[in-house]
């Protein structure tokens, strides 16, 4: 479905951008995996680099530094699609709302919200200049749309954290802004809101947030990705401005 695409993978060695950058390349695309560390990069995708080693490039990249955002974008060829599967945050992150001071929610909202506007900046950019082809894809969330269930929580150590919810919201209406701006149907940017990724939680969040759906309970990687690939595609030529739910009826 990819073959012949050039896919820049932000956030590479991430719970999902790691499944993102192996099923693109299973697909037919070459992938350009962009993480904090090239160390960690060559690790994470040994065997690609054995097998096929003309599909992957390794970039030592934080999505959080300007320089390197607008250097990325520069210094590329041929791109036809970006994904943006970073999660930047400070050590106060996911603390009890009455607990999160002004400064760790800016500071929150500036790495997350902020570094996302300037990828999806520069990727317009990029399109400005080049005028070919591109697909942006933003990661959203469930909790982007409704509110928390905290019920769910209960029992654990685990909450639902606000500058996750006002992060997530504000990524689905920047790509509205952003497709609407930019304006031309060969530059597209869409996001994917998936419900729980399954990262060995405790049981009991678990089994109450599987009530919440219609049987799947938390996805894996691999439930959403296929999603990811298809706004990659040719296949979604204009599906522009849109925000795609993957949640099993989490939110219904």
């Amino acid at each position: 479905m990819l073959t012949g695409k050039k896919v820049l993978v932000a956030g590479a060695c991430g719970l999902l951008g790691k499944s993102i950058v192996r099923a693109l390349i299973t697909s037919g695309a070459t992938v350009i995996a962009a993480d904090l560390s090239n160390r960690k990069l060559e690790i994470e995708f040994r065997d690609i680099t054995e097998r096929s080693p003309s599909k992957i490039e390794f970039i030592k990249f934080d999505i959080t530094n300007s320089t390197q955002v607008k250097e990325i974008f520069y210094l590329q060829r041929g791109l036809t699609g970006a994904v943006n599967s970073t999660y930047p945050r400070n050590k106060s992150y996911g603390n009890n709302f009455y607990e999160v001071s002004l400064d760790s929610f800016n500071e929150n909202l500036s790495l997350h919200l902020g570094s996302t506007f300037l990828f999806s900046q520069q990727c317009a950019l990029y399109f400005k200049k080049n005028k070919t082809p591109i697909s942006l894809v933003n990661i959203a969330s469930v909790y982007g749309i409704i509110a928390p269930k905290f019920e769910i929580y209960e029992g654990t150590p685990m909450t639902m954290p606000v500058e996750y919810a006002a992060i997530k919201s504000a990524i689905i209406h920047l790509n509205k802004y952003v497709a609407s701006y930019v304006n031309d149907s060969r530059f597209r940017v869409n996001s994917v809101s998936p419900g729980g990724l399954f990262d060995n939680q405790p049981e009991l969040f678990l089994e109450a947030y599987k009530k919440n759906t219609f049987g799947k309970g938390m996805l894996a990687i691999n439930d959403v990705v296929g999603t990811i690939e298809f706004l990659l595609s040719d296949k979604s030529l204009f599906i522009n401005g849109q925000n795609i739910v993957i949640d099993d009826g989490f939110i219904q």
